[in-house]
C-alpha cells in the first residue's frame, strides 16, 4: 500500500515539473520563464523527493531526503532570482514596456 502512495506522490512530482517546463517554453521573456521555473521545479522536486522517502523499497534513509529537500529549497529559488536580476541588468527584452523604476 505504502509503494502505490508513494509512486502517486512521486507521479504529482513529475506532473508539476511538466507543468513547470511547459511554462518555459510557452512564457515570452526571460522573466516569466524563471518565475515558472523558479515555483515549479522547486514545489515539483520537493514533492517528488517526498514520494521517494516514503518509498519502502528504495533504500534512501530519511535524512538524505530531508537534506535534499532542504538543499532544493535554498537553492532553486535563489539561482532563479539571481538569473531574473542579471537578466534585468544586462536589460533583455521584456514582453511588454516596464514601467519606470523610480518615481
Amino acid at each position: 500500500m505504502s509503494a502505490i502512495i508513494s509512486t502517486a506522490v512521486m507521479v504529482l512530482g513529475a506532473l508539476i515539473v511538466l507543468i513547470s517546463m511547459i511554462g518555459l517554453v510557452r512564457f515570452p521573456d526571460v522573466f516569466c520563464r524563471s518565475h515558472a521555473l523558479g515555483k515549479g521545479l522547486t514545489l515539483g522536486l520537493m514533492v517528488l523527493l517526498f514520494g521517494l522517502w516514503l518509498d519502502p523499497e528504495s533504500g534512501v534513509s530519511g535524512l538524505k531526503v530531508v537534506a535534499a529537500i532542504f538543499f532544493q529549497f535554498v537553492t532553486l529559488p535563489v539561482a532563479s532570482h539571481l538569473l531574473a536580476r542579471l537578466s534585468y541588468e544586462k536589460n533583455l527584452p521584456r514582453h511588454h514596456k516596464p514601467e519606470a523604476d523610480q518615481p
